[in-house]
């Protein structure tokens, strides 16, 4: 497991007391029903970093290689906290996928961790929001040409990990605004009502080897039941929706599972919504 999955995992061993499990008959019933089936380990999440390799032998001279894209800085207020709608499906994605390891309830699994008492002792350093990238996305390899560059981007990369490891396992009201918060609780809200329903969709139109490994696939389907309750219940335009759900799979799935959700949640959209898919729609900050 690497960075991005550290940090997932670090948020759902504060916020659960039990560990994942699989489950039989309808894909992820509930988070309740996690409860009562044999434990197994959480799925590796893949990091939103890009593995770095060294040429093998040296590649010929060439010219300097230009530094690395500054990173993008995060959406904040002058708190110093996120206040975008990005943080806040998020923080959303961080709960449901907590909420199916705990088997709990995702509203109730939210406030607690709300209002959850700091460890004594514990201080933030709110610098690591504003160094925090919610448009990193993962990659092919990075090829270098000597050790040295590769001890450097490798260098930065463990930084940018445990920077991103200390956000997402901070209390939420270090990290978000009210704003942030609010939204995602409505989102959360959204998710828990239209649950059942979705599950009968999310069968329909995932690919059967997502079927036949639900354990293995919780934050991808948690991405979707955020997806389809944000347009169901929330009237969010479902092109920044899916846009959104897209990169978040970007960030914290692995393999091809953006496509997959991408093409699900078109599905969803012609088939169950009936809405008309070739109107643009408006622009959302992606920040």
């Amino acid at each position: 497991m690497e960075a991005t999955g550290a940090a997932v995992s670090a948020f759902s061993t504060a916020s659960s007391s039990s560990p994942a499990a699989p489950i039989h008959g309808r894909l992820l019933a509930s988070p309740a029903a996690w409860r009562s089936a044999r434990t197994l380990p959480p799925r590796a999440v893949a990091s939103s970093r890009a593995t770095v390799l060294v040429s093998n032998p040296p590649p010929p001279p060439l010219p300097p290689t230009p530094a690395p894209a500054a990173v993008a800085p995060s959406k904040v207020d002058r708190s110093g906290r996120f206040c975008s709608p990005r943080a806040a499906r998020e923080l959303a994605l961080m709960i449901s996928y907590a909420a199916c390891l705990e088997g709990a309830d995702v509203v109730r699994l939210f406030d607690r961790r709300i209002s959850a008492r700091r460890e004594p002792g514990y201080v933030f350093d709110k610098a690591c929001v504003v160094n925090y990238n919610h448009m990193s996305f993962g990659g092919g390899p990075l090829e270098v040409g000597t050790e040295e560059e590769a001890e450097k981007l490798m260098s930065q990369n463990e930084k940018d990990s445990a920077n991103e490891a200390e956000v997402l396992s901070a209390p939420p009201k270090l990290v978000y605004n009210n704003f942030v918060l609010r939204l995602a609780r409505e989102i959360l809200v959204a998710v828990a009502s239209g649950w059942d329903k979705h599950v009968d969709i999310i069968n329909k139109i995932t690919p059967q080897n997502w079927k036949d490994e639900p354990v293995a696939r919780i934050l991808e389907l948690c991405i979707l039941h955020i997806a389809m309750a944000e347009m169901t219940s929330k009237g969010t335009p479902h092109k920044i929706v899916i846009n959104e759900a897209v990169d978040l799979a970007k960030r914290f799935c692995d393999g091809g599972a953006p496509r997959v959700i991408n093409g699900c949640l078109r599905t969803f959209v012609k088939d169950h919504m009936n809405i008309d898919t070739s109107q643009p729609a408006p622009a959302e900050s992606k920040a």
